[in-house]
């Protein structure tokens, strides 16, 4: 047999899935994070789910892990000390930064300032200088970059970017400043803008190579530690990282460039709810994943989840591909607090975390959450996590009750009420953001509900949004996980371009999204992936000749091998490109422009195949979810006490229609069905929750 095994690390749970291939058989393991030390969870809660499955460690082939190490070191601010080196004249580039400010007039009162990545003091100039079209104004002095480097030896530094302007259009400059630094700084990782990011736009190269470096370390530390606690423990499988893009890297290649892996976390939940939605027959569908501390949202269109050329952490937003994932500071611990200027019940953004926890975790929490919320309301049963985590009732109306007090509300359910449907008004807030604000109708998508708190609440997002059905996925607290383990191998080369339509032909657009797919082919074969087993995928940015931001389009190989002129794709490609932006840009912004088009970047994305692991089919019922019914529960809806049937899913049937109000529980969360609302249980597993007509 032959065994996947998926990871993924949240704020509050590890969550480990351990998938079957030639059978589809799964099984799951759920351990509270250890923020300290992620790697400690990761390796309990593989060997845990080992043991559950009866089988040794030296039998999983594959780790597949999405990690929030690189972006847990951006939000706490404990990444490296980061040196960087610029042309002479642009050592302020980062402080200079962009004139854009968040909030609009207002930001310009309120909002801090962040600080860059790399000090000032940090930061040298060399003598060098590169024009635009690669020619070169001034040769690199290297004596200069020696001394320069100098500087830094005793300055703690303990990772160096490397950005010089123009770098893009040809690397020479930098490379060469890399060997130096190999001499002067013995030791230290190094990243170079033109490795990192070889596109225009001086600030956002910057700020994301000092971004890889910042994080590189921290990455680069756990790497190791997991890799060998792994192979310490007997597992002879190799060890892969989720990008930010939904795709796959070796542990080199992650430690290589982590700029890339910001949003691993989040990636692995898009792709598997990608998984489940195919296996019910949807190909449009918006994410929803609630966890212990966020909530993370995306659009998928065609079973293809939307790709942003940014990531965005915190105040950082770096240039780098990644699912289009918006986060909303809402989640199971998110801490409810009533203002004493405003007497106005608020829900988080702070949360209470892994630890303490809720207060019904029992570890010493007193914030009411919205977890405690949840159980005041009788909606989650009295253990969590496969019975890891005993829920203490009383400690939860009593935290939930100081809520209560504040407002002068008469009962902790009265509370939780309040608190259930502010925390529900927070998450559509983030659903709006990947869908009426990009211009699509949320009631043309299915809601993919997962994560540990996803299902308790996707019925009131369903009526919220209009998106129906409300698709639970088996095992949803390990969605992210499956993810990791159902996804294939990804790589990207990028190139600036920089040329009018009208200066460029069909031809050699083709030959340079050619050269770019050879680079990422290449390195995706020093991983193992066989250039005969890659996909490959072409897209590009577009503007209009003076615009000041560009839009990225997908371009059809097709296009490329067209007859329109010498060598294949002549003027049909760049038409046909043409034709796209100007869709798009008509979609988002309701007109267009009649002057010339601008390629500014070009870009290859290379996959490998997806893992042929086998679905599950469930054993067809009558239709009776009766088999599964484990008691009546009293819960709270709308203001009243209503009697719900308490289910366990693992008794469900395919067929089996279960009527609100409802609850189904399984290891890793519980599924709320409201009244006037029914589950119908799908043969792949998964929970199809429509309103029950008239």
């Amino acid at each position: 047999m032959s065994y996947r095994l998926g990871v993924d690390v949240g704020g509050t749970f590890t969550d480990v899935l351990l998938v079957d291939e030639d059978s589809g058989a799964t099984w799951r393991a759920k351990t509270a994070s250890t923020p300290a030390d992620q790697a400690v969870g990761v390796l309990h809660g593989i060997e845990k789910v080992c043991t559950e499955a009866g089988i040794g460690l030296a039998e999983v082939a594959s780790v597949l892990h999405g990690t929030t190490v690189a972006t847990n070191a951006i939000l706490e601010g404990k990444g490296a000390t980061v040196g960087l080196v610029t042309t002479q004249g642009f050592r302020q580039v980062l402080q200079i930064a962009r004139s854009f400010v968040p909030g609009g007039l207002a930001g310009w009162i309120i909002w801090p300032k962040p600080q860059p990545l790399a000090d000032l003091e940090n930061t040298v100039e060399v003598d060098e200088r590169i024009a635009s079209d690669g020619s070169v104004v001034r040769p690199l002095d290297e004596a200069d970059v020696r001394a320069q480097l100098a500087r830094m030896a005793g300055r703690g530094i303990q990772a160096l970017a490397v950005s010089l302007i123009n770098s893009f259009a040809d690397p020479a400059h930098e490379k060469r400043v890399a060997a130096i630094a190999a001499e002067v700084l013995p030791g230290v990782p190094v990243s170079l803008s033109s490795d990192v990011l070889p596109e225009l736009r001086e600030y956002e190269r910057t700020l994301t190579t000092v971004a890889n470096g910042y994080v590189q370390p921290r990455v680069q530390g756990y790497v190791q530690h997991l890799s060998g606690g792994l192979r310490e423990g007997g597992v002879a499988g190799e060890l892969s990282i989720l990008r930010s893009d939904g795709g796959l890297q070796s542990p080199d290649a992650a430690v290589g460039a982590p700029v890339t892996m910001l949003l691993s976390g989040p990636a692995g939940g898009v792709t598997g709810a990608v998984w489940v939605a195919e296996q019910c027959g949807y190909r449009d569908l918006i994410t929803f994943d609630m966890g212990g501390t966020s909530t993370d949202v995306a659009l998928v269109r065609d079973l293809s989840p939307r790709i942003g050329r940014e990531t965005r952490v915190g105040d950082l937003t770096v240039r780098a591909s990644s699912v289009d994932v918006r986060t909303v500071g809402a989640g199971g611990g998110s801490i409810a607090h009533v203002p004493e200027l405003t007497r106005a019940l608020r829900v988080g953004p702070q949360s209470a975390g892994a630890d303490p926890g809720p207060a019904a975790y029992g570890k010493g929490g007193v914030e009411p959450t919205v977890t405690d919320a949840d159980v005041v309301l009788g909606y989650l049963p009295s253990a969590l996590a496969g019975g890891e985590i005993t829920l203490d009732v009383e400690a939860a109306r009593a935290a939930v009750g100081k809520v209560a007090e504040a407002m002068g509300l008469a009962s902790p359910e009265a509370a939780a009420a309040g608190i259930v449907d502010i925390v529900n008004e927070n998450m559509l807030g983030g659903l709006r953001l990947v869908s009426v604000q990009q211009g699509f109708d949320p009631r043309d998508f299915a809601l993919v509900a997962f994560g540990g708190a996803g299902p308790l609440h996707a019925n009131a997002l369903g009526r919220l949004t209009g998106a129906w059905p409300v698709i639970v996925p088996p095992s949803p607290g390990v969605l992210c996980a499956l993810g990791d383990a159902t996804t294939s191998r990804r790589d990207e080369s990028a190139r600036t371009v920089l040329r009018r339509f009208g200066q460029l032909t069909g031809a050699e657009l083709g030959l340079i999204l050619r050269d770019l797919a050879d680079e990422a082919g290449e390195r995706l074969a020093g991983q193992g992936l066989a250039r005969a087993e890659q996909t490959v995928g072409f897209q590009v940015d577009v503007r209009y000749h003076g615009q000041g931001f560009e839009i990225p389009v997908d371009v059809d190989p097709a296009w490329l091998d067209g007859d329109g002129g010498a060598g294949g794709g002549g003027t049909d490609a760049l038409a046909e490109l043409g034709k796209a932006f100007d869709a798009e840009h008509d979609r988002l912004f309701s007109f267009l422009l009649d002057v010339d088009h601008e390629l500014v970047n070009a870009r290859a994305t290379v996959t490998g195949p997806r893992p042929d692991v086998a679905p599950v089919r469930l054993e067809a019922g009558d239709g009776d979810p009766k088999a599964a019914l484990v008691t009546e529960h009293p819960i709270h809806v709308g203001g009243e006490q209503v009697s719900a049937a308490v289910y366990d899913r693992a008794g469900l049937r395919a067929g089996d229609v279960v009527p609100g109000p409802a609850i189904v529980t399984e290891m890793d969360s519980t599924t709320l069905v409201l009244p006037g609302h029914a589950a119908t249980v799908h043969p792949s597993g998964s929970l199809l929750i429509n309103p029950v007509e008239g």
